[in-house]
């Protein structure tokens, strides 16, 4: 009895002890993707999801999404938009969740394992989207909605909404036939995983190259700075004492644009075009001219003539003609001025008694030599007044101008990686808005260029408002030494135009996440983000932010001055480069045929055919076009400049007025900002402007007349 006794005594601690441990573990082991955040402004808990918990959530978020559509496809009760449209809209609550932090993270703090997770979801995902879309049942509960849309007395926003799902079923194969749908499926499970395999062989490729220095000499022409952050890259990667530049842009522009050794310009600029393209594992050849041809084959069962046309059907150009015709108009002129750009700077070399031929590769060089000799301007000279801290207070500064709102630096919300920062965006009366990350600093986990994404999007689910989690990310001049992060007029540009594309996100005013924010034409995303640049520029907002890291002295008017008169500098060589791209990717879509041709030979074609000079390699060659095949930009790099057009004459409302005019500001939060994608984009652009975008702002920004 005795003996009875302590064993249950002891069976009843050990209980015990289970009872008070187990749940902890179980807690610890609990994927956060399965409940509320509990933090603040339910951001992601970074901390608590690992990687362990992506494909789980992902497979959930799968099975809960097709137990939704099921009940939406069974209801015996007749299709109504509440149980059909808004049943689905809300239907991908978990798969958005997870899908938001996996694909923000696998872009700007990637591993081997997000990496193979990627490989392993993508296709999942394709499948799971083709088993939507090509639900019969679904879709004639759709269509029977859509049928009767004038009579539902639905408000714009929904209407626009009901049209977007079903242009979703018509453009995701709805009316194809069994053979055709089967195809489809093969053909989006393929290309899924050909753009994840090009966007990673690229970031490889971008990772893997170095430019080691040895003997100091060889430093000659570099800046104090440059050479500091070269050293601090060669110990990083364990070649002390020497000096490491590398392919991300705040190491090789600057060392293009200073250094003396031509035969290391030529190194490295080498490598940097030829990403993709080293006929080695890396190689991105044969994936890209994949990718064209199942991307023809897709739009010729949809119906279509060629990618761009099914492309364009949704964006302002509609058709490829009229893409053409566009960079057409813009050429002839661009490319004149590129070319006296080129003649100046040869006359530099032979100045300078060389006798080479200008190359791609000297082009920075000497267009650094010739602008410090024509305006007495480089770019050493403004760095010192655009410390990171203070242009993004900037960028602050000015939305705070325009739309009164105000952010606010929270230190209690968590981070995915040390670099980044965090703010609370506010109303001016204080109502919470958003939070917003900024994460600038190149490293190897981050893919190159800077974006703008979401971990959550603005709606109303249920009339529950959900407010915006948006983060900006980019590779932008780092700290050196004791120095803080100094950056480039043209980085400065680039953060105020991911900030636009912030504020797109932040202030939207939409009820549907499916219609928030930059869910707009694609050629239309671009107005938000390049408008802000217009305020960058501009010397009453550059004595705002613009301010000596050391002295704290504001910009001296002698250099805005040489800003100005600099402003249309080398704008031929900028214009051309783009343009070339936005051909390239153009010529690329309008392949009639699904073959895979011989990727050099078109593009030298395609560069060929609108008589690019040599002096000039286009911005984005095919092999390392990650835009165009590892995002979403095929068919639609023509989109900057063609927003360009709306952003100069949008701008000019503010200059026929004030820079901050209250009236303006308010028409273009109303208008763009908040609208989102609930109309169509010219009828919001005409109700804010009054008018159609007239194209001589742009010709006259640029210098082109």
């Amino acid at each position: 009895m005795k003996k009875t006794f302590l064993f249950l005594l002891l069976f009843s601690a050990c209980l015990l002890l289970w009872t008070c441990t187990c749940p902890i573990k179980e807690k610890a082991d609990e994927n956060p993707f399965f409940s509320d955040y509990n933090t603040p402004f339910e951001t992601p808990p970074f901390d608590r999801i690992k990687e362990e918990h992506y494909l789980p959530a992902f497979k959930e978020g799968i099975k809960q999404q097709l137990e939704k559509i099921d009940a939406v496809v069974n209801n015996e009760e007749a299709p109504t938009f509440e149980n059909t449209i808004e049943a689905m809209e809300s239907s991908d609550a978990l798969l958005t969740k997870v899908g938001n932090v996996f694909f923000n993270l696998l872009s700007a703090n990637t591993n081997d394992e997000l990496q193979s997770i990627a490989k392993e979801i993508s296709p999942l995902l394709s499948k799971h989207r083709d088993d939507i879309l090509l639900n019969q049942k679904l879709f004639e509960r759709v269509k029977a909605v859509y049928s009767q849309k004038d009579k539902l007395s639905l408000s714009v926003e929904q209407n626009k909404l009901l049209e977007k799902y079903y242009k979703d079923f018509i453009r995701g194969g709805a009316n194809l036939n069994e053979e055709n749908k089967e195809r489809l499926r093969k053909i989006n499970q393929e290309l899924s995983l050909l753009s994840l395999q090009f966007g990673e062989n690229v970031l490889k490729e971008t990772n893997a190259f170095e430019l080691v220095i040895e003997n100091k000499e060889d430093l000659a022409g570099l800046p104090e700075a440059v050479i500091i952050t070269a050293a601090e890259a060669a110990k990083e990667r364990g070649h002390e004492g020497k000096w490491v530049f590398t392919l991300h842009k705040p190491s090789m522009i600057p060392f293009l644009q200073y250094s003396e050794k031509r035969n290391f310009r030529e190194k490295i600029f080498a490598a940097y075009i030829n990403r993709g393209n080293n006929n080695n594992e890396l190689d991105n050849k044969t994936i890209l001219s994949r990718i064209a041809a199942l991307r023809v084959e897709k739009a010729n069962i949809l119906g279509h003539k060629t990618h761009a046309d099914f492309v364009l059907e949704e964006n302002m150009a509609k058709k490829p003609e009229n893409v053409y015709r566009f960079l057409d108009q813009l050429w002839k002129s661009a490319l004149k001025m590129a070319k006296n750009e080129a003649k100046d700077l040869q006359e530099m070399i032979y100045k300078e008694g060389k006798k080479f031929e200008l190359q791609p590769w000297d082009w920075w060089y000497y267009a650094e030599k010739v602008k410090k000799a024509r305006y007495d301007l480089d770019e050493e000279m403004l760095r010192p007044y655009f410390k990171l801290e203070n242009v993004r207070k900037g960028a602050f500064t000015v939305a705070n101008k325009l739309y009164g709102i105000q952010f606010v630096e929270r230190t209690d919300i968590l981070k995915y990686h040390p670099d980044v920062k965090v703010f609370e965006v506010k109303e001016a009366d204080g109502t919470h808005i958003g939070i917003y990350y900024t994460d600038y600093f190149p490293r190897a986990s981050k893919r190159g260029g800077a974006w703008m994404n979401s971990f959550r999007k603005q709606s109303r689910q249920g009339g529950i408002e959900m407010t915006p989690v948006i983060c900006n990310v980019g590779n932008f001049s780092k700290p050196v030494g004791d120095k803080p992060a100094l950056l480039s007029f043209d980085e400065v540009t680039t953060l105020f135009h991911e900030f636009g594309h912030a504020l797109h996100g932040l202030l939207s005013n939409s009820t549907y996440k499916k219609l928030s924010g930059t869910a707009v034409p694609r050629d239309f995303v671009e107005l938000p983000s390049q408008i802000m640049e217009n305020w960058a520029s501009e010397p009453e907002v550059l004595k705002m932010y613009a301010r000596h890291y050391e002295s704290d002295e504001v910009i001296p008017q002698e250099l805005l001055d040489k800003l100005k008169k600099s402003s249309h500098f080398n704008q031929g060589f900028a214009t051309v480069e783009y343009l070339a791209a936005s051909f390239l990717d153009m010529d690329w879509h309008t392949l009639t045929e699904p073959n895979e041709v011989d990727v050099l030979e078109f593009e030298n074609n395609s560069l060929n055919k609108i008589g690019l000079i040599p002096e000039i390699v286009v911005r984005y060659r095919s092999t390392y076009f990650n835009h165009i095949f590892a995002g979403g930009y095929s068919a639609g790099y023509y989109s900057y400049i063609w927003a360009e057009v709306l952003d100069a004459d949008a701008f000019e409302a503010f200059k026929e007025t004030s820079l901050f005019d209250q009236k303006t500001a308010l028409a273009f939060r109303k208008n763009i900002l908040e609208a989102g994608g609930t109309e169509d984009p010219m009828t919001l652009y005409i109700r804010f402007r009054g008018a159609e975008p007239k194209v001589e702002p742009l010709l006259k920004r640029r210098g082109l007349i």
